[in-house]
């Protein structure tokens, strides 16, 4: 069985969410999915595909993708890949173009471009005086359900016929 590898780097959580997410709706299309901390992982056998996300700040993948992605780079260039970014869009949040970082990385693998999906500041989730200072000011969910749904689902449908057995014929 063909199996799916979602991985997220996550501050506060809600990139972590939605990966679990996008974990959930694949899982629900019939496909082998494990979730996971980009820190998990020590090594990518086994697994056929990869989603990977992380949060962005300051216009920047967080370190763990970052150091996830000099790790694995040889290895996610082998298999399908796709990426998706999570950041603060602000309360009514409109298409954001993925960062510099994350078009350079999908090319270097040969995947698309990242998705970027709105986030979450939470300030119960904050940490450190400035974060908490920001979170409290710009407190709010950008986060779009359906969008990243859609998004999980167009993945399952290319996983879900390119890995279909081909029939045979009587």
């Amino acid at each position: 069985m063909k199996r799916v590898l979602v991985l997220h780097a996550s501050k506060m959580g809600a990139t972590k969410e939605i990966a679990e997410a996008i974990g959930a709706e694949l899982v629900g299309r019939g496909l082998h999915v494990t979730v996971h901390d980009v820190l998990e992982p020590r090594a990518l056998d086994g697994y056929d595909a990869v989603v990977l996300g992380t949060a962005i700040y300051a216009g920047r993948w967080r370190p763990t993708a970052r150091r996830f992605f000099r790790r694995f780079h040889r290895e996610l260039a082998d298999r399908r890949v796709w990426l998706f970014e999570s950041g603060w869009l602000g309360p009514r949040p409109s298409r954001v173009n993925p960062t510099a970082g994350g078009r350079r990385r999908a090319t270097r693998i040969g995947a698309d471009a990242p998705m970027v999906f709105g986030g979450k500041l939470d300030p119960d989730r904050a940490t450190g005086f400035l974060d908490r200072a920001v979170a409290k000011r710009m407190a709010g969910d950008a986060r779009d359900w359906s969008e990243i749904r859609v998004w999980a689902d167009g993945i399952a449908d290319e996983l879900v016929r390119d890995w279909a057995e081909p029939k045979t014929g009587n």
